[in-house]
Formats: structure tokens, C-alpha cells, sequence
């Protein structure tokens, strides 16, 4: 209770802020060397879903960090848009537009495809693509839509992509981050539910929150065996799962109603921005003080809800664990 006291009142965590802040405030250059930033100048982040929400607001703020973006959106008209009103504000921003559709093998393939084809440095991968359906829907692969959205295509993605993170590090000397972007509702899958991998492919029983769940619970799992398999490598990459908090964003917006309408206009002054939404993947994707992150949770802007859930604890890919954060 008193930490969830705390969160609402925005009282700032270990990090030094809280969950008032904002994705600007969280990235800001420190005075002193010692406490600054990573060198965002020399960065290339890569992220998907950024044509809207929080994904759009971290490309925003990354670029105008100095950072080279890269947008894997499937809707390119919106991703356009993105990119003129960054560079809007930021005229020498660097922002590059790649088709992906994360249902899609043969898109994802696609798009690796292009995006090494440009032969870039890869720094950061935000996984941040979500969707929420309270309708069964299946990708052209055949597998629940929820789960083949949020889990499976940001999967193939990282798999694809990690070897060239890897070396980027290495050429680099600078430390590669990859952030999944989960959600506390993970915790919602309890045990009765049994994370039946072929069910949750196949939708059987479809209930469109547990979904969902499922799919973040994934994401989390996903990113413990990521950190165990880079620290067996001694690879100069961190990867982490984050909840950026409640925030009203495009997979609400999308399930409008009398009843979600009413919910959200009495809870919004709980609620936060789609900045202060994004802070924490700002956070992580830039700050020193999640550099090296192993064996311990890290602190992420927002104090309580928007905690890290750091993928390095220990390698026990154990979905309990997992929710004991």
C-alpha cells in the first residue's frame, strides 16, 4: 500500500524519479561526466510499433537525444507522420521508415532483410508493438493473434537481429540494450491457468484480457533466456522487460465504450501521459545506471508500477519467478 501510495504521488524511486516523469525529464544530459548519459549521438535504436502511443513518443525523444531511429511500422502513413513532426522539432533528426508486420514470418524476414541491407550499427531494439483483441484472430501463420503480435514476432525479430547487436557492441565498445516492453498484468496468469504453449497458439478457451496476459508473462520469459544465453557469451548486450505504467494508450483506445470511456474519465488523474508512459523505455534504453544490469532488478523511472522487470536475475526461466518482482 505504501508503495503504491508513493507511486501516485509521483515520489521519486532509487532513480530519481517518479511517475510524474516524463521521457524528456529521464533522458536529459547530466553536468558531470560521471553521471551522463551514454554517447546518444553514436546510437541507432530500433523500434517497432513507434507510429502512435508510447512507441511514437520514444522515437520522438530519442532522436532529439541524437539518436538514429529506425521505425518498423505496418502502418507507414502514420510512421510518415511520426516522422515529419519529429523532424518538425528536431530538423536534424535521423529517422528511418521500414515496413513490418509482426504476424507476418515472410514480413519480419522481409524487413530484417532491409534493415541490414543499410548495413547500420544497432544499439537498442525496443520491442514495443502491442495489441489487445477481446476477438479470437489468427495471423497468417495461424497462431492467436495477441500472442503471435506481442511474443512470437518480437521472437523472430530479436533472434534475427541479435548477432548483429552483438557485433555492433563489440566494434563499438559500447554496451547494446534490448527492451521488451511487458505489463504488471502478467501477473494475472495464475497457475490454474497452466501456460499450455499449443492452447495459447491456438486460442482454445479465448478470453481476450488472459491473452494478453499470457503474451506479456511471454515476454518477460523471453527476456530471462535472452540474458541467460548473452551472459553464457559474455556478450556485451543487456536486455530487459519493462512496464511503463498505466497508460491510456492505442490498445485501450482501440476497445472504446460507454463502460471504458466512464473508467478511464474517473481514473484519469491516476493515469499517465504517453510521455511519462515512455520514460521508462527511454530510461533503460539510455541511463548509465542500467548498464550492466545482472543479478538485480534495476529502477526505473516510475517508482512502483513502472518498476524494471529485470530479465538477469537469475537464468530460472520459472513463470512464477517471473512475478515476483
Amino acid at each position: 500500500m505504501k508503495g503504491t501510495l508513493r507511486y501516485l504521488a509521483g515520489i521519486a524511486g532509487p532513480s530519481g524519479f517518479g511517475s510524474n516523469s516524463t521521457a524528456e525529464q529521464v533522458t536529459l544530459q547530466q553536468h558531470s561526466s560521471s553521471s551522463s548519459f551514454l554517447p546518444s549521438n553514436n546510437l541507432t535504436a530500433l523500434i517497432t510499433g513507434a507510429s502512435s502511443g508510447i512507441g511514437g513518443e520514444t522515437a520522438r525523444v530519442l532522436a532529439k537525444r541524437g539518436v538514429r531511429v529506425v521505425i518498423g511500422a505496418r502502418d507507414i502513413k502514420k510512421a510518415k507522420q511520426v516522422k515529419h513532426n519529429i523532424q518538425n522539432e528536431t530538423p536534424n533528426a535521423n529517422v528511418i521508415i521500414l515496413e513490418i508486420d509482426l504476424t507476418s514470418f515472410a514480413s519480419i524476414h522481409t524487413f530484417c532483410s532491409h534493415f541490414l541491407a543499410l548495413d547500420l550499427p544497432l544499439n537498442i531494439l525496443i520491442n514495443n508493438a502491442g495489441v489487445f483483441s477481446q476477438n479470437l484472430e489468427f495471423s497468417q501463420e495461424k497462431i492467436e493473434m495477441t500472442f503471435a503480435t506481442n511474443y512470437i514476432g518480437h521472437f523472430l525479430l530479436t533472434e534475427i537481429l541479435l548477432e548483429k547487436m552483438i557485433e555492433t557492441a563489440e566494434k563499438s565498445g559500447i554496451e547494446g540494450r534490448i527492451i521488451n516492453l511487458s505489463s504488471v498484468i502478467h501477473s494475472w496468469v495464475k497457475n490454474s491457468d497452466a501456460f499450455r504453449f499449443n492452447d495459447i497458439i491456438k486460442g482454445t478457451n479465448y478470453n481476450g484480457t488472459r491473452a494478453y496476459a499470457q503474451s506479456k508473462l511471454a515476454n518477460i520469459l523471453h527476456a530471462k533466456e535472452i540474458a541467460r544465453q548473452l551472459k553464457a557469451r559474455n556478450a556485451r548486450v543487456t536486455i530487459n522487460a519493462v512496464h511503463p505504467g498505466i497508460v491510456k494508450t492505442g490498445i485501450i483506445r482501440g476497445h472504446q465504450g460507454l463502460l471504458t470511456d466512464s473508467i478511464f474519465f474517473i481514473a484519469s488523474k491516476l493515469l499517465k501521459s504517453t510521455s511519462q508512459g515512455a520514460s521508462t523505455t527511454c530510461y533503460v534504453a539510455l541511463s548509465p545506471k542500467t548498464q550492466d544490469e545482472k543479478g538485480s532488478e534495476a529502477s526505473a523511472p516510475a517508482a512502483v508500477l513502472s518498476v524494471v522487470l529485470s530479465a538477469n536475475r537469475n537464468s530460472d526461466p520459472n513463470p512464477r519467478d517471473c512475478c515476483n518482482v
